[in-house]
């Protein structure tokens, strides 16, 4: 099912408002690297908003998504906006990992092994094939038992890279 979504609301920071579940965490997350307290010139009061602004966009937006090739679609999911963005606040940290969203999944790879512990606590699961760590939607079961690379996986749901700036250091023990 096709559905576009126009919103009314008057946001700060979510300019132009996203239409889809995606182009609104593409967009949180540079926000965050932008205004996260951790952030060089980072403010709390701004991320605050953000957040609220996040929320209120998560709950109409949840589950509307776009794949690789823009078409809209509708999907149920469970997630909160609460839990992208715990993630998204402890990924962000961490250093020389690449953190990437395919379709409703967040995939890590890089040098993740200093953040294991970290990474296992926010219930990533790690692909041996594919030698990454990934988080899925809550209740995801596969369909299929083919075998896709990344690069197939990338191509079906599009891929988008979380752009890091430099943050206050995380040491990989928490």
């Amino acid at each position: 099912m096709v559905r576009n979504y126009n919103h009314t609301g008057n946001y700060r920071y979510f300019v132009p408002t996203p239409q889809t579940s995606e182009e609104l965490k593409k967009m949180y997350r540079v926000l965050a690297q932008k205004y996260h307290p951790d952030q060089k010139d980072g403010d709390t009061l701004a991320m605050a908003t953000i957040n609220n602004e996040y929320a209120e966009l998560f709950e109409k937006l949840k589950n509307i998504h776009t794949n690789a090739q823009g078409e809209t679609y509708t999907k149920d999911t469970n997630e909160t906006p609460e839990q992208f963005i715990n993630i998204i606040n402890e990924l962000i940290r961490f250093e020389n990992v690449l953190i990437e969203i395919i379709g409703s999944f967040i995939w890590l790879s890089g040098e993740t092994k200093p953040y294991k512990d970290i990474i296992k606590s926010l219930n990533f699961k790690w692909s041996h094939n594919k030698t990454a760590w990934y988080l899925s939607p809550e209740g995801y079961r596969s369909r299929s038992r083919k075998d896709y690379s990344m690069d197939d996986i990338r191509g079906m749901y599009g891929s988008q890279e979380v752009e890091k700036q430099p943050l206050k250091k995380l040491s990989a023990t928490k």
